[in-house]
């Protein structure tokens, strides 16, 4: 029989995997930043908010505030490096102001989370008390983030198209958040289980209004220009043939 610690290994590196997915689903959109050389209306709220959510969990998951926490590390510490990857690629191509928001923003998150560590760290001295402290923060910032997409959900039904709430990142938030919730339940983890439980609800929300709309979504429709009879250049070459997207 697999024991509980194994099978939380197994989950916990599945997990790792679904995250890291999830982690580089804004690659197409950055890449695009940089082909075109500017952020256009491009925010870097998420991504900031994402850096942050990181930073909080790995915290959580050091030996000093939750002990046998190796794979919350792993995937955030990941994810760290991906976001700041992200925010470097904005402020390169980003207007001066922006620029200067951005870095501000960073700033703030540093020297809150270098207080948030001292407090910690210095005021609380057993286990116990520091997972409890860092765990509600990591409830609050993870909880936010799955709150974000309510806006999108709002605009499919009020747009009547899932056009802006892509299938894939419904599908594989359920996913990750089912993963990070098994994980938590295998040897109960409750600031774990909050908020990727809740993650669970709101991606089988998504998925429920992506089935309800997906059929009155607007499909982009294809313009062909055929050749006429009348001009023989065309009616002898079909290579001519103009078509426009």
């Amino acid at each position: 029989m697999v024991s509980a610690d194994v099978a939380r290994s197994v989950v916990g590196i599945v997990g790792n995997v679904i995250s890291f997915g999830l982690f580089l689903s804004p690659v197409p959109t950055f890449w695009g930043i940089i082909k075109k050389k500017d952020v256009e209306e491009f925010s870097p709220v998420p991504y900031l908010a994402t850096i942050f959510n990181c930073m909080l969990w790995v915290f959580y998951g050091l030996p000093l505030v939750h002990p046998n926490s190796t794979l919350v590390i792993t995937i955030n510490g990941i994810g760290l490096a991906i976001e700041a990857a992200y925010l470097v690629t904005f402020l390169l191509y980003a207007p001066n102001r922006k620029r200067l928001w951005v870095l501000a923003v960073l700033a703030a998150e540093a020297v809150l989370m270098a207080a948030l560590v001292t407090g910690v760290l210095l005021g609380a001295h057993t286990h116990d008390r520091r997972s409890m402290i860092v765990g509600i923060l990591c409830v609050i910032a993870n909880t936010c983030m799955y709150l974000a997409p309510l806006s999108v959900m709002g605009k499919v039904i009020k747009t009547k198209s899932v056009e802006y709430m892509p299938f894939y990142l419904s599908f594989v938030g359920l996913l990750n958040g089912g993963c990070w919730t098994a994980y938590a339940l295998i040897k109960f983890d409750l600031y774990i289980t909050i908020p990727n439980g809740l993650g669970v609800l709101f991606s089988i929300a998504q998925l429920i209004l992506y089935g309800c709309y997906y059929k009155s979504t607007p499909k982009k429709a294809k313009n062909v220009e055929l050749p006429t009879i009348a001009d023989k250049t065309l009616s002898t070459n079909p290579s001519t043939c103009v078509v426009t997207r």
